[in-house]
């Protein structure tokens, strides 16, 4: 009788589980190097789609996003490294958020080679962020002119969650 208890309980658990899944969020493969080496490509990434309804995305927060609010284009996964308001620029390098390098935020990344469109100072206006791949040498972010800062209308969800390693 306790073996039928316990297994009811674990089906329901599940059962919540993937509900909760399901309504409130969803999977993507990792497309690409980018996150490296928290992310590694192919590997299931959860979304969380109903956060950014409740609150604004926060410094150092791993986002989902349309490239370009193109929903035909693959989600792509960045973090978020300056705030709506802010004034970003890479110069030698370097990443400056309001004329201060960027801050310590426990990880070292590798110099950046290629400043893209933040060769000149950007302001992000009222609900934009900009983003930038951990690897920041291999990706592709709002450095690009094809992506630029991310605004609030492409932003799908938080990236919460990932798991496995479809790349064998």
């Amino acid at each position: 009788m306790e073996i039928l208890s316990w297994l009811f309980y674990t089906v329901i658990t599940v059962l919540i589980a993937w509900l909760l899944v399901w309504g409130f969020g969803f999977r993507i493969h990792m497309v690409g190097s980018a996150m490296l080496p928290d992310i590694r490509p192919g590997q299931s990434v959860f979304i969380d789609r109903v956060l950014y309804h409740l609150r604004q995305p926060s410094r150092g927060d791993l986002v989902a996003f349309y490239p370009n609010g193109n929903e035909n284009a693959h989600i792509m996964i960045r973090r978020v490294v300056a705030l709506p308001g802010e004034t970003v620029r890479i110069e030698d390098g370097i990443l400056y958020i309001d004329d201060r390098p960027e801050g310590d935020s426990g990880r070292h990344y590798d110099r950046i080679a290629d400043a893209g469109i933040a060769v000149n100072s950007i302001t992000l206006g009222n609900k934009e962020y900009f983003v930038l791949g951990d690897l920041r040498n291999a990706s592709e972010d709002s450095r690009s002119a094809g992506i630029g800062p991310v605004t609030s209308a492409m932003l799908v969800g938080k990236a919460w969650f990932w798991v496995g390693d479809d790349d064998k």
